[in-house]
């Protein structure tokens, strides 16, 4: 059992500078480790929490030695606990989750247990911002109509999370119409450095939410996981990870006029793509830092999941602690942060010489090198230099279907659509846009591309330049502070007279919560099949996921957004073609509209201020109208509303004891779906909007919720049968089985009927068989998606067997039981000739003790055929997690006190 900290005579006090003492710290200089001075400062944290932690229970004082000798361990390999010093939530994730802890109290009451003790250990942090979409669009009245809607769609869901944050201690619950989560933790709650009751260490945080990584750009080590590693975060429970590869990554020179941070993430994350640095944390530094804001960094940090790194890091450093002050964060705090990062070294000064640091790889970037560019149609990768826009987007439009093309035939892409839109005469045709969105915190939480998109509306204003009223266009800032420095500069009139009203304070289109698009212009597209765009300053763009009806989505910078509604096409190359005609009917190019850096700079300089900072924040805590108005249960244990059909009581835990039920293999199972490469957590557990003839829809209208309240998947992942009916249910998917055909359907192989997937799991659950999935390269790359794991082991499926995995998938398809395999390299379903109609068995043995992380395991079909794969547990305790049937189980057993 856990012990005294062998570390305690590190323990050191932190001096204030004008007398006392700030508290107490682990000092790492003190351990007089030469190797300490060469790691990465991204490593250190996570040095700093095993010295912490270290109760050679949980965390060992071998876990710290791997840690320290990080240069040799790491390439190995090896696993080491980290537990973050906090935990991120938002409401899609953070309703099943708090469900969970709900459900969890209900299983420790009838195990005898103290439900009591089923609350979080460590700060929980849930910002509601994932449920309000873009019904009003174009409309001084839309911030207010839309949050009303919200309300009235979610008050259910609402009321439950204003329930958790009573029920349970520890949990702070941020109110709808607040902001971004991400943007809200940067400005807000990010505390840098903890003062806990006199002890001082690094903050660190895991969030629900892919883009926590968000705030390494404020040199707070955090990253995204499945909402099932976070919830075991939450009760104490050490996260096992495996000791990542760092990448350095030098920044040198400075971005050229007119080139925005939006142009730098997207060539960042083509850079990393291409070098790969999935499992990998990527560390910033080189004389370019001090050229970038600490806006510019956490754009980049944003967009970690993109590139596939764990986390993109930049160290504190004088931009950050000015970035604090600005932000609102008092004196006392900031002279603490330095003080504590100073004397422990993980504060970079670059008047001092720096030590020659030690990295996985390396990477350099000229910053002078970037050009404008954005990213698309399909991928957020995909960059695309602007000056090439228009021949990419002819080469999309003939090359065949795929992530660059959409094979429309020579002859049909001149094509144009005549409409009639609100009794005025219009016209479509390929590429055209429909949506434009200012949205996602990758973005608005920057001043220098906000205000660069309202100057870029201001002068085309003043020219005379109009956007087609058909296109759906809106602004959705990630906190309250934008709407300020927008209103005291005087530029929200010009983004106003173009259509960019502000419509929330939520993610709104870059989840896929963009509303309906006109039904004119929705049946003009329909009707004559075409490939409609949409433009957003958002962090992806996968197919399906912005609006249905638009095929091509394109990643861009806030100024390219107004400038491509301006336009109202992709298929312009902007240096010789007009962007439009200006009132004295004279051609108006990009270029006459594009302000210069220095412009943006004095805007910035004169309009973000800390008082907004400070006043926005202290009126989140105060809530609003609607939010307070809502009545909510009390209680420990809550009270499940049988009827209801957003939060409901899950089976997870219906016929859990005390005893592990062992590991189990998979006996003649057969293959539910046969998927190609990219298969997304967005095709396996869709966000967005509920199909009407879906088995979901179904559902729901037997319970008598009208279409219109239908709401999305997204806001109803606190009922597990929606959900279940909702895995794979996603219109764009693309499975084998079908030979073709595209849609969430698939085969019962014994009857050869073609039915919705979850009828089929259904069915194949009554008849007594479980089901496997085979896959190609990154299954579950996307939003980290618990649902993605839930889903599946709702419907049945044992394993998975795919090329490749996205890092936070795996780790949720394990905490769900599911046992994830790889092919070996060179092999896939393919090459190997499965079709999907074989089945499965694949031999376990009946002890954990007998499985180790990574071993082979063979897989043999009824038709002879048999193959060797990886198994994909990584670590001791995801075995542990394997032999408890699920990681929630597992940390039931723990509380309770059960004997492993």
């Amino acid at each position: 059992m856990a012990c005294e900290n062998p570390f305690k005579s590190i323990l050191k006090s932190l001096e204030r500078p004008g007398g006392g003492e700030f508290g107490k710290y682990f000092s790492l200089p003190t351990l007089g480790d030469y190797r300490i001075d060469r790691l990465p400062y991204s490593i250190k944290i996570l040095l700093e929490s095993a010295i912490r932690n270290c109760d050679e229970f949980q965390v060992k004082r071998k876990d710290v030695e791997k840690i320290i000798d990080w240069e040799n361990t790491s390439p190995r390999q090896v696993e080491i606990p980290f537990k973050p010093a906090r935990v991120l939530l938002q409401d899609f994730t953070g309703v099943p989750a708090v469900v969970d802890l709900a459900c969890m109290r209900d299983a420790m009451n009838s195990l005898r247990g103290d439900p009591n003790k089923i609350n979080p250990l460590v700060p929980v942090d849930l910002v509601i911002d994932h449920s309000v979409q873009v019904d009003v669009a174009r409309s001084e009245n839309a911030v207010r109509a839309n949050m009303e809607l919200e309300f009235h769609r979610n008050k259910e869901r609402f009321g439950f999370l204003k329930w958790g944050s009573t029920a349970f201690h520890n949990m702070l619950v941020v109110p709808p119409g607040s902001g971004i989560v991400h943007q809200v933790n940067l400005e807000y709650l990010g505390r840098v450095v903890f003062n806990t009751n006199g002890l001082l260490y690094p903050d660190s945080v895991v969030g629900t939410d892919s883009h926590t990584t968000m705030i390494d750009g404020l040199g707070v080590a955090g990253w995204g996981v499945g909402g099932i590693e976070a919830e075991a975060a939450m009760l104490g429970q050490p996260m096992s990870m495996v000791l990542p590869g760092v990448v350095g990554f030098k920044l040198t020179g400075k971005l050229r006029d007119g080139v925005t941070a939006t142009d730098l993430v997207l060539t960042v994350t083509q850079m990393l793509r291409k070098h790969g640095v999935v499992g990998k944390f990527v560390e910033f530094y080189g004389e370019g830092m001090s050229e970038l804001s600490l806006a510019d960094r956490a754009t980049i940090a944003n967009m970690s999941p993109e590139y596939g790194a764990t986390m993109g890091f930049f160290p504190v450093d004088h931009v950050t602690l000015q970035y604090l002050r600005l932000t609102g964060r008092s004196d006392e705090s900031v002279s603490m942060i330095e003080s504590y990062l100073r004397a422990n070294k993980m504060f970079v000064d670059y008047n001092e010489p720096q030590v020659e640091r030690t990295y996985s790889s390396y990477l350099e970037l000229d910053l002078k090198d970037v050009e404008p560019c954005i990213s698309g149609p399909k991928r957020p990768h995909d960059r695309v230099p602007l000056k090439e826009m228009k021949a990419d987007w002819h080469a999309c439009l003939d090359n065949k279907v795929g992530f660059k093309g959409f094979a429309v035939p020579k002859e049909s892409q001149g094509k144009v659509a005549e409409f009639t839109f609100h009794g005025t005469p219009a016209q479509l045709q390929h590429g055209d846009v429909v949506i434009a969105a200012i949205t996602s915190c990758t973005n608005t939480s920057n001043p220098s591309v906000m205000l660069g998109a309202a100057l870029v509306a201001k002068k085309a204003c003043e020219l005379g330049l109009e956007v087609k009223p058909w296109i759906k266009t809106s602004l959705a800032p990630g906190s309250g502070v934008v709407t300020k420095y927008l209103q005291k500069s005087g530029l929200q009139t010009y983004l106003n007279q173009l259509g960019f009203h502000i419509v929330g304070y939520g993610c709104t289109t870059c989840i896929g919560n963009s509303g309906d698009i006109d039904e004119s212009v929705a049946s003009a597209i329909t009707e004559n099949d075409l490939v409609a765009a949409a433009v957003l300053s958002g962090n992806r763009n996968f197919e399906g996921r912005v609006h249905p009806l638009t095929r091509a989505n394109y990643l861009a910078s806030p100024p390219l957004v107004v400038a491509y509604a301006l336009a109202g096409t992709v298929d312009i190359d902007f240096e010789t073609e007009p962007i439009g005609e200006g009132k004295d009917g004279r051609k108006v190019f990009l270029r006459d509209i594009w302000p210069s850096n220095e412009e943006v700079a004095t805007v910035v300089q004169s309009n973000v201020l800390p008082d907004m900072f400070m006043a926005t924040y202290e009126a989140i805590t105060k809530g609003n109208p609607m939010w307070n108005q809502l009545s909510t249960p009390s209680g420990t244990l809550y009270a499940w509303d049988p009827a209801s059909t957003y939060i409901h009581d899950p089976p997870y835990f219906k016929s859990m004891t005390m005893s592990p039920p062992g590991p189990h293999g998979v006996k003649d199972a057969y293959c539910l779906l046969n998927f190609g490469d990219s298969i997304t957590t967005d095709h396996i557990s869709p966000a967005g909007s509920i199909h009407k003839d879906s088995p979901a829809a179904r559902y729901l209208m037997e319970r008598g919720v009208d279409r219109r309240d239908f709401n999305s998947y997204g806001s109803r992942r606190g009922n597990d049968e929606i959900m279940a009916r909702g895995t794979f249910a996603n219109i764009r998917i693309v499975n084998k089985l079908l030979k073709g055909e595209v849609g969430p359907k698939t085969i019962h192989i014994p009857s050869g009927e073609k039915l919705s997937v979850y009828d089929v799991a259904m069915r194949y659950k009554s008849e007594g068989h479980a089901t496997i999935i085979l896959a190609g390269a990154e299954y579950g790359s996307g939003s980290s998606r618990d649902w993605a794991a839930k889903g599946p082991m709702l419907l049945g499926v044992k394993a998975v067997i795919a090329k490749s995995f996205e890092r936070i998938h795996r780790s949720n398809l394990v905490g769900m039981g599911i046992i994830p395999l790889c092919f070996k390299a060179g092999e896939d379903a393919e090459t190997l000739g499965l079709t999907g109609h074989e089945c499965y068995t694949i031999n376990l043995p009946n002890s954990v003790r007998e499985i180790r992380p990574g071993q082979d395991i063979t897989v043999v079909t009824d038709n002879g055929k048999s193959f060797v794969c990886t198994l994909r547990f990584d670590t001791e305790v995801e075995l542990a997690y394997f032999d408890h049937g699920g990681i929630l189980q597992y940390a039931i057993r723990n509380l309770i006190g059960a004997r492993h």
